[in-house]
């Protein structure tokens, strides 16, 4: 098997490339096929038929500090393989290039990434894994020295699940949450504003059933501090659903441990998690996901909850956009709104950024 970025091996559709060929060190060329590709982390993982590869030894991500001394390997601008030295600017890094439905929690690095270093592996100065390179900030296009790679620890546990089943399965809490702000840590007693606010738990689900409730600041995860939303979604997003984690929180001013067994974000209850086109997730407008988007009372119909990456509908469609009518029919739930759409061209109107406006959408 092997390790690249999602964005190295589709098209510009966003679909599986047509043809995928991976060069050796020793300079044989293999044909490689798609295992799995998760967009949502950028990682995707191939497979080809050969002997010999050695395999990479892969680090504790969790375990490395800023300063640390790293070296980036990849091809960059096809001038063939090159190895460049940095160290680690910063860790748990998230800059919003998959979306709002992305999960980022890149390491900063000063080492010098460029095109075709995408899929290249970042190590240590022990020559074991720790981040796969995949993104820059630049204005020019090329390195200044804000490289981004995702953590070994993310991208193994993708891979693990993209090899046994082909996608990833991801966990979830149930749960509306929001960081800590200085002022909400007065408020609460709060001696930092490190943690995670919950403003509201959905009945039935994972936190639900575990009993943490509405008001709970959680601080830990298995026993690791918790800083904020984007750090919370990332450590359960890549867990198997079914895997027990220890929460640590803070309630009524007292710290307590609550056990959690993460749902199945695949099969939440009560409509949502339900795709009504592809890679658009919608749900029933309850009250957390008015609080969650900031949607006023007025407004009534399915939410967009997850939008993927990959989805031909994506850039009509954001999180938080609420489809009010579809072909000039009411849109009352899930079920009814599946069976007002049909093949072709159909109209929506919906609620977005404050406004209502129409949309037209093909449907295949």
């Amino acid at each position: 098997y092997i390790l690249t970025n999602n964005h190295v091996v589709i098209d510009k559709q966003g679909e599986d490339a047509d043809e995928i060929l991976v060069r050796l060190g020793d300079g044989r060329e293999l044909p490689a096929e798609i295992v799995g590709r998760d967009p949502k982390t950028d990682v995707a993982v191939l497979k080809v038929e050969a002997t010999g590869l050695p395999a990479v030894k892969i680090a504790d991500s969790d375990q490395i500090k800023v300063g640390d001394v790293v070296f980036a390997i990849g091809n960059p601008m096809g001038v063939g393989l090159t190895v460049t030295q940095g160290i680690v600017s910063a860790r748990n890094r998230a800059i919003g290039i998959y979306g709002r439905e992305g999960y980022e929690n890149f390491i900063q690095t000063d080492a010098a990434i460029n095109v075709g270093n995408s899929g290249g592996a970042l190590v240590d100065t022990s020559g074991r894994l720790v981040g796969l390179n995949s993104a820059i900030l630049s204005r020019s296009g090329g390195s200044v020295g804000i490289g981004f790679a995702i953590p070994s620890n993310l991208a193994v546990s993708v891979t693990r699940q993209l090899s046994a089943f082909g996608e990833v399965k991801r966990g979830f809490l149930g749960v509306s949450i929001s960081n800590i702000t200085p002022d909400i840590a007065e408020a609460f007693g709060l001696e930092s504003v490190q943690g995670v606010l919950i403003d509201d738990v959905e009945e039935g689900l994972a936190a639900a059933e575990a009993g943490l409730r509405r008001g709970d600041i959680v601080t830990s995860i298995d026993g690791k501090p918790l800083r904020d939303v984007n750090q919370l979604r990332v450590r359960v997003g890549q867990k198997p659903p079914g895997t027990r984690l220890e929460l640590g929180i803070v309630r009524d001013g007292g710290e307590k441990s609550v056990q959690v067994i993460v749902g199945d974000r695949a099969q939440r209850i009560g409509g949502e998690g339900d795709d009504l086109f592809e890679g658009i997730t919608v749900a029933i407008l309850d009250d957390g996901k008015r609080k969650r988007f900031g949607i006023p009372a007025r407004i009534d119909g399915l939410v967009v909850t997850e939008t993927d990456p990959s989805s031909p509908y994506n850039r009509y469609l954001d999180a938080g956009t609420v489809i009010l009518e579809i072909n000039d029919r009411r849109v009352r739930g899930i079920s009814d709104a599946r069976s007002t759409l049909r093949r072709g061209v159909n109209k929506l109107y919906v609620y977005t950024g404050g406004r209502t406006g129409y949309l037209a959408l093909r449907v295949p």
